[in-house]
């Protein structure tokens, strides 16, 4: 992770220039492990998102608003009953470490005037955040930690609160060329260089340590025997003092190809030049919620999601057994008619058949060639019982054969359904999606609906919108039954319908303004879309129908998002993720 020593250093020295004096506004706790904290500051308002998580643990300023839980948690009711209304006296880094401190000046409930501070622990899985008072014993924390997790450090209300134990590093703000070459000297020239860093150096990330070397050899990996000791150490030591003097502020590095970050630091990442594009920043909290805002998103909409998955995974599961028990009856009632003709044959020989019989061999008359022909028999049944046990076997295997093609084109109907709102699930961007796919689910009876008197009502999220290059509005739907919305009900019968073709996907529209016509180059970028928001995202030479909204019909009692049409014409795309991501409009 980039969020080091380094970039908490610069962190620490934003919030210091921007927040110093300012008084806590609001504190919110919109996940389990992440706070936003609003600061009213004589330039204005500003929001902190402090995140606990494991996997994206932060601090930094940021200009989104997040939904909040309708009651607050625990955690966030004591931090507003300690913190709110007051003022930040300090924020510092403690060593050169992730542990950020907040010294917040606030009043008791007898209205004396003291200090307690907020403590921000950013270290992967053992991150926290932790409210301890003056005399440095701890209120709360957004994770306890007792000596069942850890009999290194305890993390629990009443105890004292200590640093997380120190490692055997030197603080980079205190490197000194001399001891610095005298380590280089005295370590294998086998060994990586930026290794060593992070060997030596407390708060340094194996970005950090790349970007060093990189600056020095041209080559983000290089071996200690490649290089001078003494002029990487001076090397070295110099970069530091620059960072610590002259603040960057922040960039990302972004993937040449996707346009995705992959990387941000608080330094230029020169390693990166002619690998990918480099984004500079307005400030840290910038680059740093440009690089967590996807991924972040990303962890919790799993998380969310879990749950639903599991659910149409079961069911898909249930619909492949379903498909291949009624195959299998369907090809065993293929031979049915042999039993009806044993039935007719014996029917026919009755006054010949000998009684008790194992078998008899019969001149069978429907063939052409009025070949004999074995039949089983019961030899406890009479001649003309064994008939009619032919004849129920014959009507059970037509029966049989009826009810399984029945059975087998719901199956095959249902999974198909179930895949649409499978790739819906795997495209949802925010947890609106989530609740509207988990509200269809309920509707069609997968999950339970639970108390309707106590269901908060939402606003329907509103389908994706783009404007192509000639300037004609595309639109998408998220999930089955906004697809059932915008083709039913939104559109007009002259604007343009798309969809891939026999692939999950969404319902795309494309308005023509009562025309019914589309220039080629938009027909094409909206066929794009389509692909890229179906199960084919990743494919290439996806075709995709299109055709008139009036060409489209919704079979009564069908399930949400199944149209038929017929009139149509099928173009062949590749989905294109930096063409979606420019025709998009953000509302």
């Amino acid at each position: 992770m980039a969020f080091d020593g380094f970039v908490t250093h610069g962190i620490v020295a934003e919030l210091c220039d921007i927040l110093i004096d300012g008084k806590i506004d609001k504190i919110h706790q919109p996940e389990k492990d992440e706070l936003t904290v609003s600061v009213r500051t004589r330039e204005g308002l500003f929001r902190m998102v402090i995140s606990a998580a494991t996997s994206n643990p932060r601090l930094h300023l940021t200009q989104k608003s997040r939904e909040n839980p309708i009651t607050a948690p625990l955690f966030c009711m004591i931090l507003r009953k300690h913190l709110a209304g007051g003022k930040i006296k300090r924020i510092t880094q403690q060593g050169f470490d992730r542990v950020i401190r907040i010294d917040i000046e606030c009043y008791t409930e007898m209205g004396d005037l003291t200090e307690k501070s907020l403590v921000v622990e950013i270290m992967g899985r053992h991150s926290n955040i932790i409210l301890i008072q003056n005399d440095n014993k701890i209120i709360d924390s957004i994770k306890h930690i007792d000596f069942t997790t850890s009999a290194v450090r305890q993390v629990l209300p009443g105890l004292l609160y200590e640093l997380p134990p120190a490692q055997d590093k030197s603080n980079p703000s205190a490197a000194g060329k001399a001891q610095l070459c005298e380590k280089l000297e005295a370590t294998p020239g086998d060994m990586l260089l930026d290794k060593f860093l992070l060997s030596e150096f407390v708060g340094m990330s194996p970005l950090m340590a790349r970007e060093i070397v990189h600056r020095f050899t041209g080559n983000a990996k290089a071996f200690i025997s490649d290089i001078d000791a003494d002029k990487f150490a001076g090397h070295t030591v110099e970069f530091i003092k620059n960072f610590l003097a002259h603040p960057f502020g922040g960039c990302v590095a972004l993937d040449s190809d996707t346009g995705k970050p992959v990387a941000f630091s608080c330094v230029e990442l020169l390693q990166y030049s002619g690998l990918g594009k480099i984004k500079k920043c307005e400030s840290l909290s910038e680059a740093v919620e440009t690089f967590f805002a996807e991924r972040d998103l990303h962890d919790r909409l799993t998380q969310k999601s879990a749950g639903t998955l599991k659910v149409i995974n079961n069911n898909l599961e249930r619909c492949e057994k379903k498909i291949t028990l009624h195959t299998e009856n369907i090809k065993k009632a293929e031979d049915r008619d042999k039993y009806k003709i044993f039935g007719d044959l014996l029917t026919a020989n009755l006054y010949q058949l000998p009684a008790n019989a194992e078998k008899v061999t019969l001149q069978n008359y429907y063939s052409e060639n009025l070949e004999d022909i074995e039949i089983p028999l019961k030899p406890e049944l009479s001649p003309s019982k064994n008939a009619q046990r032919y004849y129920k076997l014959f009507a059970k295997a037509k029966a049989t054969e009826e009810h399984s093609k029945r059975q087998l084109e719901e199956a095959i109907e249902e999974k198909a359904y179930l895949e649409t709102v499978l790739d819906s699930v795997n495209r949802a961007s925010s947890y609106t999606d989530i609740s509207e796919i988990r509200d269809e689910l309920a509707e069609q009876g997968y999950i339970s609906s639970g108390n309707p008197k106590k269901k908060k009502a939402q606003k329907k999220s509103a389908p994706i919108k783009f404007i192509s290059s000639d300037g004609y509005t595309i639109l998408v739907g998220r999930n089955n039954k906004q697809n059932d919305e915008l083709t039913i009900r939104t559109a007009y019968s002259t604007d343009m319908w798309l969809h891939t073709k026999n692939i999950p996907g969404s319902h795309t529209l494309i308005r023509t303004g009562g025309t019914g016509e589309v220039p080629d180059n938009t027909l094409v970028e909206a066929a794009i879309i389509a692909a890229y928001y179906s199960k084919a995202q990743k494919a290439t030479g996806v075709a995709v129908d299109y055709t008139l909204v009036k060409n489209i019909r919704k079979p009564n009692g069908s399930k949400p998002g199944f149209v038929i049409y017929e009139t149509n014409y099928t173009v062949y795309v590749t989905p294109d993720e930096m063409l979606v991501e420019k025709l998009r409009v953000e509302e």
